[in-house]
């Protein structure tokens, strides 16, 4: 892990919330919005894959919600 820094209020280096983001493939009923299948793996070739971050990061301070690469930045930009 690297340090962090919030982009937004620029003053909290050390509580920040971690969210792991579980992927979970499924097919929706466009009608009614329930699950109709949920997928393990392959969901076919009209069912992009997730390729988003596997986590991402609250400032514990202001709250604002990004990816680490954003947090990960400015600390670099901003070394104390």
């Amino acid at each position: 892990m690297e340090p962090l820094l919030c982009p937004s209020c620029k003053t909290n280096r050390t509580r920040f919330n971690l969210i792991a983001q579980q992927v979970k493939q499924v097919k929706l009923n466009p009608q009614s919005g329930s699950v109709e299948q949920e997928f393990a793996e392959d969901a076919g070739p009209f069912h992009m894959s997730y390729q988003g971050p596997d986590y991402r990061v609250q400032c514990a301070v202001c709250g604002l919600n990004e990816n680490m690469d954003m947090f990960v930045k400015m600390a670099q930009f901003h070394k104390q």
